[in-house]
């Protein structure tokens, strides 16, 4: 599989989506105005979807996630990777949709800085420093499934630095039913039809337990 696609480091978030910006032939700059709105509101819906999942409690309850916002960030990125990874080099509409994704994923992320409290003047260097975060998961995610990779070593190791990264003692049970997880998640994901995931239709893995997190 190609590198993976977004966030080059200092690019703007918003430019990841300047994608089939020329009119169709008979639309109007009304027409297409409709269809960005009607195509915005679709890619948020399905972010939610993605959201969703990223927050069941079983996450965090049994699997040792923090329950924090690094913690809630980090399995939202998981899971977004997880849905632009099944979508990459699956064609033009799958690669506009997977950056739609990307684009409603970061916008989500500058609306809770600024309902945090960040300065307006702040707001730019937080995103860009979360652009690189996101990058360097989505690289380094990307690399532990490479090729169909069965070695769970590696996943751990990267669900370590970035899921768990601010976990003192990860246990290792957290690990191994994380990294299962994600493979079986990106199985469910592989055996969805592109279509519904075009049109917002998405199931995952269940959660898996492995002991309750530390009280």
């Amino acid at each position: 599989m190609a590198a993976p696609l977004p966030a080059m480091p200092g690019q703007s978030h918003r430019a990841l989506c300047s994608v089939n910006e020329t009119p169709s032939e008979g639309e109007t700059v009304l027409d297409r105005l409709f269809r960005r709105q009607r195509e915005a509101r679709a890619a948020a819906e399905f972010f939610g979807r993605i959201v969703a999942q990223a927050r069941r409690p079983e996450f965090y309850r049994d699997l040792g996630v923090p329950d924090s916002l690094d913690g809630r960030f980090d399995m939202v990125a998981l899971h977004v990777f997880l849905v632009m990874h099944r979508l990459k080099g699956q064609g033009e509409a799958a690669e506009s949709w997977s950056r739609r994704l990307y684009e409603v994923m970061l916008d989500d992320f500058e609306k809770s800085l600024m309902e945090l409290g960040a300065g307006d003047s702040g707001i730019p260097r937080r995103m860009k420093q979360i652009a690189r975060g996101m990058a360097g998961r989505i690289d380094a995610y990307h690399k532990a499934l490479e090729g169909g990779s069965t070695d769970s070593r590696v996943l751990e190791v990267a669900l370590d630095n970035n899921l768990y990264g601010t976990v003192p003692d990860t246990k290792p049970a957290w690990l191994a039913a994380m990294a299962g997880y994600v493979r079986a998640t990106v199985s469910a994901l592989a055996g969805q039809p592109l279509e519904g995931l075009l049109a917002g239709e998405i199931r995952f893995a269940d959660p898996p337990a492995a002991g309750p997190a530390p009280g």
